[in-house]
């Protein structure tokens, strides 16, 4: 029996994708580099705030102002992380099913860890707590690398049969294969159903509520 589910964040519970990338193109703008495209940011997210900037600006890690933009971009998101971004339709319900059926949460995320507990804090406070959101933080592996899912498994002192990763990208299926657990995989988020059976993706949910039938 599933005791708990582990959420991505960004294109899974929450569409981030505006902010994300008017701060980019805010940090572009700022360096003189050429602005990006909603749909290129699309492609560009998912493994974090260094990897963003890296394949959104010319040259990438080659760049001598690499590190420079992805400080900026850190200052830009900090500052624009709540302007338009929201649940996607569906999730606070399922949040609430899930609490509702004493099924524990948590959220693991490449986002900086500060910003991923005041998402969780601000969309998410009644069902999911502050320790069990879990970013970026250093000295640890990112995903896919499975070290912060464990660790939220700790804190919610659950085994790898009773707890499932839902993710929308390739980035997720790795974490959730890495971490020795089952990964559902949402079609709404940066990633599209091909692109997710493409790689190796085995659950899929259309709606958040189609999330409840794997568990």
């Amino acid at each position: 029996m599933t005791k708990a589910v582990i959420f991505d964040l960004d294109g899974t519970l929450l569409n981030t994708l505006d902010d994300l990338a008017d701060s980019c193109n805010e940090t572009l703008r700022q360096m003189n580099f050429p602005l990006r495209s909603i749909d290129e940011i699309r492609q560009f997210v998912g493994n974090g705030i260094a990897k963003l900037m890296e394949l959104a600006i010319p040259d990438g890690k080659e760049n001598p102002e690499y590190e420079k933009s992805v400080l900026l971009m850190k200052e830009n998101y900090a500052k624009n992380w709540q302007n338009k971004t929201r649940p996607y339709d569906g999730i606070l319900d399922l949040i609430s099913t899930l609490h509702r059926m004493e099924i524990k949460t948590g959220i693991v995320s490449n986002k900086p860890d500060a910003q991923v507990k005041e998402l969780a804090e601000y969309y998410f406070s009644s069902s999911i707590k502050r320790e069990t959101a879990v970013g970026d933080i250093e000295g640890r592996n990112r995903k896919p690398a499975p070290d912060s899912v464990l660790e939220v498994m700790r804190i919610l002192e659950v085994g790898k049969n009773e707890t499932v990763y839902v993710g929308d990208s390739d980035v997720d299926i790795k974490t959730a294969k890495n971490a020795g657990i089952p990964c559902i995989s949402v079609t709404w988020g940066f990633r599209d159903r091909n692109f997710l059976l493409n790689f190796g993706a085995q659950n899929l949910a259309d709606k958040p509520e189609e999330i409840l039938k794997y568990l």
